[in-house]
């Protein structure tokens, strides 16, 4: 008899190294041979080399110093303000039926809201300096990491907690150490879309009203007509939506051991 081969792991992810950055090798490759070939117009996209130029330009002269830290400084502060109020909140929605009967409207009412819309209301409430640009990136980030938490709480196997509650444990040590572990994967999945917003937010605050920032710098290249400079400020902010991302995986591999 011809033996079955085993099809278990058919569908299961598995890492490929090196492929993505294979990836980004030939769209770079091909961008850089377009523009010297003439195929791409250098009022369309400018050369890699010339941004990868320009990059190196602005780490010699000190500048993306000067602009990195300020966005840094709003994303963190930002982030943290809206997560951490969008975690409780989830956990409370997740687990009372008092509260999930009176915010879960709200934040759907909330939640489709176009958040940089909202950024002239929270000037005149904030004022044009730090305070309207970290209350913009908490509350773009703090809606989606509630819909994140509470739907990962509500997807916790109650035969976990049954069987916790079987063994006479507390309330406050289910949710402690069966509910918030058993969520935490759906939760740290909603911090990259979060996280995501917030860096989108974090350019719109920077466009309006900053002097130094990765969307000011931006604004000020495309208002110059300065492909290079602007494309140097996407390369900046894409690298800094994969370093969070990474970041988030590392977070993931450190405290799911106990998935595998």
């Amino acid at each position: 008899m011809t033996p079955v081969r085993f099809r278990g792991g058919g569908f299961a992810p598995a890492p490929v190294r090196g492929v993505g950055i294979l990836v980004f090798v030939l769209l770079i490759g091909g961008a850089e041979w377009g523009t010297r070939a003439g195929f791409i117009t250098a009022l369309t996209l400018p050369r890699p080399s010339d941004v990868f130029a320009t990059l190196v330009e602005l780490y010699r002269s000190g500048l993306l110093a000067e602009h990195m830290i300020p966005s840094l400084t709003r994303l963190i502060v930002g982030s943290l303000m809206g997560i951490s109020i969008g975690v409780s909140v989830g956990v409370l929605i997740g687990l009372s039926s008092w509260f999930r009967a009176g915010l879960v409207p709200l934040v759907a009412a909330l939640f489709p809201i176009p958040k940089i819309a909202l950024l002239p209301l929270f000037v005149i409430w904030f004022g044009i300096d730090e305070g309207s640009k970290y209350a913009l990136i908490a509350f773009g980030t703090f809606t989606p990491t509630v819909v994140a938490t509470y739907g990962a709480v509500d997807n916790v196997d109650r035969t976990w907690v049954r069987m916790a509650q079987s063994f006479d444990h507390r309330w406050w040590s289910i949710v402690r150490g069966v509910i918030l572990p058993a969520a935490l994967p759906g939760i740290l999945s909603g911090l990259r879309i979060s996280l995501a917003i917030g860096i989108i937010l974090l350019v719109a605050a920077e466009m309006l009203g900053a002097e130094y920032g990765i969307g000011a710098y931006i604004l000020e290249a495309g208002s110059l007509y300065d492909l290079e400079r602007l494309f140097a400020g996407v390369v900046i902010l894409s690298a800094l939506g994969v370093t969070v991302s990474f970041a988030i995986g590392l977070i993931e591999r450190r405290v799911l051991r106990w998935r595998s």
